[in-house]
């Protein structure tokens, strides 16, 4: 199994309550938690949660982590609203980065920060702070 089988809702993977635990892999039954397969070297994705008007909604966090999830998918063509919350201080992603939209977004503490973006086509698009070493990739299909 790959791991776009394996989406989950971005409330879960930020600590809203579900009923499902987040997983971040194929081989859930070798980690115990999240945290467990992301100290394992797995990745947690997260799809686009429908919204109003056509919009696609991603939460992420920026956390000692980095960005969580730090892959995320979502359909191309439409836009994307990714609502980014910097809930660490010590960290160099204090902005996000998409140089594929032009997008270069200051994350003031513990602020949502809505950045709108429409994918045309497929593909991977990085996301990243402003010194390009914590990234993440949104993923148009």
């Amino acid at each position: 199994m790959n791991l776009t089988a394996l989406i989950l809702a971005p409330a879960v993977l930020l600590g809203a309550s579900s009923a499902a635990p987040a997983r971040a892999c194929d081989c859930e039954a070798e980690h115990a938690s999240p945290a467990a397969a992301t100290a394992a070297g797995h990745h947690l994705v997260a799809a686009a949660t429908p919204a109003t008007k056509g919009a696609q909604t991603v939460e992420l966090a920026v956390t000692s982590e980095g960005f969580v999830p730090a892959e995320v998918t979502v359909k191309h063509g439409k836009p994307v609203k990714l609502v980014v919350t910097r809930k660490v201080e010590r960290t160099c992603a204090t902005e996000i980065v998409m140089k594929d939209f032009g997008v270069n977004q200051p994350l003031p503490l513990n602020q949502p920060v809505t950045v709108t973006v429409t994918p045309k086509k497929a593909g991977e698009y990085r996301f990243a702070c402003g010194m390009d070493m914590i990234a993440g990739v949104l993923k148009a299909n």
